[in-house]
């Protein structure tokens, strides 16, 4: 699910034609219940629960984090992140010739669930095994972390100070989530120590237990919790397929749903009584990416005849038909069309243009032979992976199939199970094409470095293509050091220019949020780029 979250017969877009920014159906406090349960499915029942984790950083962790531990900063729904005062008082920066300081002042009365304040020695860890100076640690990214020059103690026990060697932009971005010191102090922690388990925690809500058995993992109010109280009393978290989420709904199984970009879901949905649809433009993208270490595709020219042969409006089409929602491809890969900064710089590999593919693949040596090309004595075959019951993903790879035989590539597709798509196939590069959405958050580049940057020591993070270069590392390090928001948009776009030269990921499209709820269910659903706070989340009287 990568949304935050009476029959539904509005329309699915406003006047001016773009989804809102964020329909959540807001409640003041007041108004919702007290007590409850929410049944919330999640597309895959995950194991590793530290998000900084190569294996963690999934959309279903962070929906379990956001309510049992601390996240620092709160986007709200023009993506601008605030303090959020039952952890962080207040966030100072302070900018010095060659760098800057962060103060942060916490929240005296915030204490991890063993007792421990929250504080400086969290601090320490985490940035210590997000800096990338150790290998062992194996994070998903080390952006700005590895810009951190070193931590102190402040004028209080709870006040630290954060001082970075250089500008970093999207300091903001750090310590979103904060782990206990313990969770990241060694290798072996911070790999092993929060799977199948989450042995701290430090929100509304706590980790009543998980059933791997179920796929459950149920969180229960936490009386030790120092803001408001939760509104819910319980949190129930089941993985099920995607597909069978409608019915459930319709069933009254669970009490939201992430439509996704699944048609006839929408039309079910729509006819449960006491249900409504929410939607929003989302900060996710959808994409295929192209594994460059295979060994067709590490000739750049093979990759860019794969983007050139692929009709992304024809993907786009299929994938939205039905939904009620503008239908426009992306052409940025760190801003969607909707965001402040975005410039379509897909130029020629953004275009369907087969008959530049086929001359891309001559130049290459793959000459026609038969139905598909061959190159000596080998025949141009393509593995496209596909989680098991995402009924998008097959559709994808059949469209493929099907535009890339004409330009003589065969594409084999492969289903895997989705629980283990992530770890077993696309990290360990058992793929060429795979398709998956992006989570997008308030922050451009930052979450999005380790996606693009050079592969070091065989350690790829999120870069799933398993390719780079020095000048897109460099460019990206310079929309990071940048502070001015007009010249970050400037260096950000200089950056995507160079990626989509790169030919590693095609976007897609950006993907609209269409999330199916209770009519009385307040503060979630279609979040867009805002984060929700749980515990105001719960059902209202009508």
């Amino acid at each position: 699910m990568t949304g935050c979250s009476g029959t539904e017969k509005r329309d699915l877009t406003n006047a001016s034609g773009e989804l809102p920014a964020s329909d959540v159906n807001p409640a003041p406090r007041d108004r919702v219940m007290n007590g409850g349960t929410l049944r919330w499915p999640l597309p895959e029942f995950p194991a590793q629960w530290n998000f900084n984790h190569v294996n963690g950083t999934k959309g279903a962790v962070e929906h379990v984090l956001q309510g049992v531990l601390p996240y620092l900063m709160r986007a709200d729904e023009k993506a601008v992140p605030h303090p959020v005062p039952e952890y962080l008082q207040s966030a100072t920066l302070k900018r010095a010739e060659h760098g800057q300081s962060v103060t942060y002042r916490l929240n005296p009365r915030a204490r991890w669930s063993d007792g421990r304040h929250i504080g400086y020695a969290d601090f320490v860890a985490q940035a210590r095994a997000l800096s990338g100076r150790d290998p062992r640690y194996e994070a998903s990214t080390v952006t700005g972390y590895r810009q951190i020059e070193r931590i102190e103690q402040g004028a209080g026990e709870h006040e630290v100070k954060v001082t970075f060697a250089k500008t970093y932009a999207d300091w903001r971005s750090l310590f979103n989530p904060l782990y206990p010191a313990s969770a990241y102090s060694s290798p072996h922690a911070f790999n092993i120590g929060w799977v199948n388990r989450l042995p701290v925690t430090a929100g509304p809500f706590t980790i009543d237990r998980i059933d791997r058995t179920a796929k459950t993992v149920i969180l229960a109010r936490d009386p030790a919790w120092w803001g408001v109280p939760a509104k819910l009393d319980r949190i129930v978290y089941r993985a099920m397929d995607t597909s069978a989420m409608p019915g459930a709904f319709a069933n009254d199984e669970i009490d939201l749903m992430d439509i996704g970009l699944d048609a006839g879901a929408l039309q079910r949905v729509r006819s449960v009584p006491g249900a409504e649809v929410r939607r929003a433009g989302g900060p996710d993208w959808r994409h295929f990416t192209l594994n460059a270490a295979g060994a067709a595709l590490s000739d750049v020219r093979v990759r860019r005849a794969v983007m050139l042969g692929i009709d992304r409006r024809v993907i786009a089409r299929s994938d939205l038909s039905g939904l009620g929602v503008p239908v426009q491809t992306l052409g940025n890969h760190f801003y969607v069309n909707t965001q402040n900064g975005y410039r379509d710089n897909s130029a020629v590999l953004g275009a369907y243009d087969p008959r530049r593919a086929r001359r891309l693949l001559d130049e290459a040596g793959w000459k026609p032979h038969g139905k598909y090309r061959a190159k000596n004595g080998r025949t141009l075959a393509l593995r496209f992976v596909v989680p098991s019951g995402v009924p998008i993903g097959k559709r994808e790879a059949e469209l493929a199939r099907a535009l890339l035989e004409r330009i003589g590539v065969r594409i084999d597709i492969r289903l895997i199970p989705a629980d283990d798509a992530l770890d077993s196939y696309v990290t360990r590069g058992d793929f060429d094409i795979v398709p998956f959405s992006w989570l997008g958050t308030s922050f451009p580049v930052s979450p999005m470095r380790a996606v693009f940057a050079r592969p070091r020591g065989g350690n790829v993070r999120q870069n799933y293509s398993r390719t780079g270069t020095a000048a897109i590392d460099t460019a990206m390090d310079r929309a990071i050091a940048e502070a001015d928001p007009a010249k970050i948009h400037v260096l950000v776009n200089r950056a995507d220019r160079l990626i989509w030269r790169q030919a590693s990921v095609l976007p897609l499209y950006q993907r609209p949020q269409l999330v199916a709820a209770r009519a009385n269910l307040a503060n979630m659903g279609a979040c867009g780029f805002s984060e929700p706070a749980y515990q105001d989340i719960g059902f209202t009287n009508r």
